[in-house]
């Protein structure tokens, strides 16, 4: 899909001025989840996010980057939400994992704001380019800088571009994207990247044997190493109701996927879901950096 098809045929309409009682305060987190609920319609459609992230308990240094930006295009002729959400989780020590990372995040970062600053500026530029091609470049840009400015080390990266109702996802390595439903079903948009996974797809361990294999951290595939890159790119709807979750293996690997669900559900808005999930992953023990970017889409 590319933002000039989206907007093909939107029609402008007027609408009335609202009444003079109406209240424009924020609304408060149980308004907001009864809303949910009810599956109420919010005009226009509107992003939520919120991350957290903590070095762990076991680590000097954070070698996680994380960048979470929302914006809302709201008028008579385009009502249209717009968000990039990444995390990564560098490899390589602290002289290059840390440098890996940060440059993965912000060159995908701006190589994808720059290419809708026009349209945000001016709404009669159009950008005729698929987004999933737009995210495609941006991730071979970071390969390049990442190969330059962190030589030896690598990066995982996972990146949720939302326009509309919809998200493009690109992904290398084995951070990890999530969908939640409300009927209790978690699910992994992503598949890892790692030596464990491609041996549990192959049948030849469990997924219980593949949690605590020693090599379970060992990637083939992430940003940095090697010229070669092949990243996943898709385009999937966003979940309504429901949430976009990205973390890394910090949380992934040390929290099981019913406790992630269960600590966001029972959490009363993002940021403090975000909280208490690094709090209950420190709480396991916190072996590794743990960065988690969560987003909804009410409309």
């Amino acid at each position: 899909m590319t933002l000039k098809k989206f907007f093909r045929g939107k029609k402008r309409v007027r609408l009335p001025a609202p009444p003079a009682n109406v209240s424009t305060a924020p609304l408060l987190d149980q308004q907001i989840q009864e809303a949910l609920v009810k599956g109420k319609h919010y005009e226009p459609q509107q992003l939520d996010a919120a991350c957290g992230q903590s070095v762990g308990k076991q680590r000097e240094h954070n070698e996680d980057s994380l960048f979470a930006f929302s914006i809302t295009i709201g008028n008579e002729s385009s009502r249209v939400p717009l968000g990039l959400y990444i995390v990564a989780d560098g490899m390589g020590g602290h002289q290059y994992g840390e440098v890996a990372s940060n440059a993965a995040v912000r060159t995908v970062a701006g190589n994808i704001l720059r290419k809708f600053l026009p349209y945000i500026s001016n709404q009669s530029e159009t950008m005729d380019e698929p987004l999933q091609e737009l995210i495609r470049a941006a991730v071979n840009e970071a390969q390049h800088t990442v190969m330059q400015s962190a030589p030896g080390g690598g990066t995982t990266l996972t990146a949720a571009l939302v326009l509309g109702k919809q998200v493009t996802v690109a992904h290398i390595g084995d951070s990890r994207a999530y969908i939640l439903r409300p009927d209790q079903r978690i699910e992994a948009l992503t598949r890892d990247h790692s030596l464990v996974k491609r041996l549990e797809e192959l049948g030849q361990i469990t997924a219980q044997e593949s949690a605590v294999h020693p090599q379970r951290n060992v990637l083939y595939r992430a940003l940095g190493q090697g010229e070669m890159l092949e990243p996943d790119i898709f385009t999937a709807p966003f979940p309504q109701p429901g949430y976009i979750l990205l973390c890394t293996d910090g949380l992934w690997g040390v929290l099981p996927e019913e406790d992630i669900y269960q600590v966001i559900s029972e959490s009363p808005n993002l940021q403090t879901a975000c909280q208490n999930l690094v709090n209950a992953a420190n709480t396991a023990g916190g072996p590794d950096n743990i960065s988690v970017v969560l987003v909804q889409l009410f409309g």
